[in-house]
């Protein structure tokens, strides 16, 4: 399932709405178990984990557990907003194969191939 974007979101990339676990890592070794509200291809929105402490402009660690035990979705972000009980982080850099499977899960959830597509085009 996905979202639209709503009017006056900055955001460009479509949402896939997905509920998975996440750990969330600071710079300073810190460690977050937190829920996946939302994916796309350049960020994620998550609920605040409890003790939550984090600067806006430090590096965080994001690995999200897909259903199978050994398909993890890691990325290095840093936080682009945070709301009430949500945090909203910024993609800056994933290994390849962590690309491979948020490329298919986006893709499933999109339903059309030239929507996935589009999406990457825009990325450059």
């Amino acid at each position: 399932m996905t979202q639209q974007n709503r009017p006056g979101e900055r955001r460009r990339n479509r949402r896939v709405l997905f509920d998975a676990p996440v750990i969330l890592q600071t710079a300073n070794g810190e460690r977050y178990q937190t829920i996946l509200i939302d994916i796309s291809l350049k960020g994620v929105l998550t609920k605040i984990p409890g003790n939550w402490r984090a600067e806006r402009d430090e590096p965080i660690s994001l690995s999200i557990q897909l259903d199978h035990a050994a398909a993890v979705i890691s990325m290095q972000c840093q936080i682009a907003h945070q709301e009430d009980d949500t945090i909203g982080f910024h993609c800056h850099r994933m290994d390849v194969e962590s690309i491979t499977h948020l490329r298919r899960l986006v893709e499933l959830n999109l339903g059309d191939p030239q929507l996935l597509e589009r999406e990457l085009a825009a990325l450059g």
